[in-house]
């Protein structure tokens, strides 16, 4: 399965502000810890570091889903790192990995919906609960990194099942 990337993203650490939404950026140097200058407070203070949400991804297709459903959400709203687009409905899952180039990621497990999300400057505090569930099982893909590099736009996105060992 192939796909294309749509937007890379990240977010530098900014005092104590959340990392909603990130910036799109013209490459990205993905390490095992994750993505270089992407700060996540959730993953950084809460997780522990967790290596199963070094990066996150999501289908474009989802984003455009929940634009004519009356959300105005742009590609790095939901604090995503890649969005990418052309690959199926199913190609994110867990176990799958997703080659960028040289980069290997594999598909950890689902992204919930957290209040974090209400700082977006469309949701807040009274439309919040509605975008929450506006996003159930569609906040995109935790992947671990099996091999790091630098992904830039203009990569293919190869979504494939992981190899039996």
């Amino acid at each position: 399965m192939s796909g294309r990337i749509v937007q890379l993203s990240l977010k530098p650490r900014q005092g104590r502000a959340r990392g909603l939404p990130k910036r799109p950026v013209s490459a990205l140097t993905i390490t095992t810890e994750g993505v270089q200058g992407d700060f996540n407070r959730w993953r950084t203070e809460k997780a522990g570091g967790d290596p199963d949400q070094a990066v996150l991804l999501i289908r474009e297709e989802i984003l455009a889903d929940l634009r004519a459903e009356g959300w105005p959400i742009q590609p790095g709203d939901l604090g995503e790192n890649l969005t990418v687009a052309d690959l199926p409905t199913d190609a994110l899952r867990p176990g799958v990995q997703v080659r960028l180039g040289h980069v290997v990621l594999e598909v950890s497990k689902p992204c919930d919906p957290c209040t974090n999300l209400y700082s977006l400057p469309y949701v807040g505090v009274d439309r919040g609960a509605a975008f929450l569930r506006a996003l159930q099982g569609r906040r995109g893909w935790f992947a671990r990194v099996i091999q790091g590099g630098t992904v830039s736009t203009d990569m293919p996105v190869l979504a494939a099942s992981a190899p039996s060992i």
